[in-house]
């Protein structure tokens, strides 16, 4: 069973049908269908509000987090040690968000991850140097 982490970018594009929405799409249907597993990190989650929230106002934003808790997606609440070691480093030595570090640092602490994400600014760097599962959905 693919288990698969959402990046803010990744979020953003399914929430505003921008391109590459359809594969996030096609992850979470395969979440409700029980043939794969999605998560996000409770910083990404953030990330997304914040952006809603800024663009569209505290209604659309609360909203939107109503209906994502009832998707299939798993919100990573914690930071585990070995991710929070994982993300200092990264964001020491790449030019990179706290949230991209946090991310990154899911998926190389657990192989089993293949990250979603759009966002060729920061990650391309990244995924170039360590050993980053990431699925680029445009």
């Amino acid at each position: 069973m693919a288990k698969y982490i959402l990046d803010a970018c990744a979020l953003i594009a399914y929430y505003a049908d921008e391109e590459g929405a359809d594969v996030v799409q096609n992850i979470i249907r395969e979440a409700y269908l029980e043939e794969s597993q999605v998560s996000i990190t409770k910083v990404n989650l953030l990330e997304v509000f914040y952006d809603i929230y800024k663009s569209q106002g505290k209604t659309e934003a609360k909203d939107f987090l109503h209906n994502i808790i009832r998707t299939p997606i798993k919100i990573i609440e914690a930071i585990k040690k070995s991710a929070f070691i994982e993300a200092g480093r990264l964001k020491a030595s790449y030019r990179i968000s706290l949230a991209d570090s946090i991310f990154l640092a899911e998926i190389l602490t657990d192989e089993n991850y293949i990250g979603v994400t759009a966002d060729h600014h920061e990650l391309d760097v990244v995924k170039n140097i360590e050993n980053v599962n990431l699925l680029w959905i445009r």
